[in-house]
């Protein structure tokens, strides 16, 4: 195995990162890290509650501060938060730090999933379908700036073949695992 080796999955919410980041470090025998759930277990309190108590920009000071830890694990694929590549110089330091994979979904594909779990969602929890398909759009608009300066952009929207996705991830970064 190589040393060093860490890659970062990022992507709008329901693109497939937690999915894709388990079966992809099962794959790669590296650990997976859920930034989400770490950043609750660190805190002991659910993200839609850091939202609801603290705001927005308290829990993007909170990922942050999480994102700079972790940014020195090795041997790890790491799944961010859908906001995280948007704030502050994060996705620079993503860059800096290791691989970075944009899981690419439309907008039609992100409504579709997210509308089953919503309600552990904050920026879309209380929104109809048709809110949440046009804020999903328009934050979606605004967040690809950053997505695409990832290392590599992997379309994700058939996730029932998640395991199709894994593999093209693989083959991406084959050429940087061997050479690191």
């Amino acid at each position: 195995m190589i040393d060093k080796q860490k890659i970062f999955l990022i992507g709008y919410m329901g693109s497939g990162k937690t999915t894709v980041g388990k079966q992809l470090a099962k794959k790669l025998n590296l650990q997976f890290i859920d930034m989400d759930l770490f950043i609750e277990n660190r805190y002991r309190k659910r993200i839609s509650d850091i939202f609801e108590e603290k705001g927005e920009a308290t829990f993007r000071e909170l990922e942050r501060k999480i994102l700079l830890e972790i940014k020195d694990f090795e041997n790890v694929v790491i799944s961010t938060g859908g906001g995280l590549p948007c704030f502050f110089d994060n996705m620079d330091i993503m860059n800096q730090s290791g691989t970075t994979v944009y899981l690419k979904a439309s907008v039609e594909k992100l409504t579709e999933r997210l509308k089953t779990g919503k309600q552990k969602r904050p920026l879309i929890k209380d929104k109809d379908s048709e809110e949440m398909k046009n804020f999903i759009a328009a934050n979606l608009a605004m967040r690809e700036e950053f997505y695409n300066k990832a290392t590599f952009i992997v379309e994700s929207n058939d996730l029932f073949s998640s395991e199709n996705v894994t593999d093209k991830i693989s083959l991406l970064i084959e050429p940087i695992r061997t050479t690191t």
